[in-house]
């Protein structure tokens, strides 16, 4: 089998670009593949599956079914950007929320795929923030609230993000490299593909004495970047 991997495109009405570059790739490149795997921050912010009043949202969930349809399977796991996608979009869009991390099998070759937030456990902040959001109380609670309401929530967190960032040394809101370690060892000494860090690159890890491959994906910066699985090897692209 074919599968395409992408990750971090962080889609908005302000990076028409990003947008553009998808709706290509969509059309071209993920119909000659069996798969597509999306690994969060497919948004940059999802409010909930109500929020249809937005063009972009129906445009990129149509553009999505279209694809489906076509035959290509779409399997998504949830970044910290757009974790309240829920089952509403994911039928309307003919993907499939995939848990995080879920372990494929690509022609005999198992491999696990996660968004990557979850691997940066030095940024203790963060990590206390994902554990709270990513229960299912608080998102019930949160997606009880009045849209509106919690789109000015989470402008507010987004605004609070930025200012962290500036505050945080690079290495914490990296990877950790023995939280990868512990992770590839718990599933077997699987291929490992991730996104969130934005640091695209090939890693070998020894790990127990074996090799395992990590690979980090690119996020978007106007212009389509993917990881394909040939059937046969891992090739980034374009």
């Amino acid at each position: 089998m074919s599968a395409l991997f992408i990750a971090d495109l962080h889609l908005s009405e302000h990076c028409p670009d990003n947008t553009r570059a998808f709706l290509g790739l969509l059309a071209g490149q993920a119909r000659g593949v069996d798969a597509l795997y999306i690994l969060g921050d497919l948004f940059e912010y999802w409010a909930g599956d109500d929020d249809c009043g937005i063009p972009l949202n129906r445009e990129i969930g149509e553009a999505l079914a279209t694809l489906a349809a076509r035959g290509t399977r779409i399997g998504f796991v949830a970044g910290n950007r757009d974790f309240l996608v829920g089952e509403d979009f994911a039928r309307h869009a003919g993907l499939t929320i995939l848990a995080d991390p879920t372990v494929l099998d690509l022609d005999g070759r198992r491999v696990l795929i996660t968004h990557g937030d979850s691997l940066c456990t030095d940024d203790h902040a963060y990590q206390a923030f994902r554990h709270q959001v990513r229960s299912p109380q608080w998102q019930r609670a949160f997606l009880a609230r009045p849209l509106e309401e919690r789109k000015q929530v989470i402008e507010g967190l987004r605004r609070h993000s930025e200012t962290a960032k500036q505050e945080k040394t690079l290495d914490i809101m990296d990877v950790n490299a023995a939280a990868v370690d512990a992770l590839l060892r718990a599933h077997d000494y699987p291929t490992l593909i991730h996104g969130h860090t934005h640091r695209p690159a090939r890693h070998v890890h020894q790990v127990d004495g074996r090799a395992c491959e990590r690979w980090v994906l690119s996020d978007w910066r106007g212009t389509a970047n993917w990881l394909l699985w040939d059937g046969t090897e891992f090739r980034p692209g374009p």
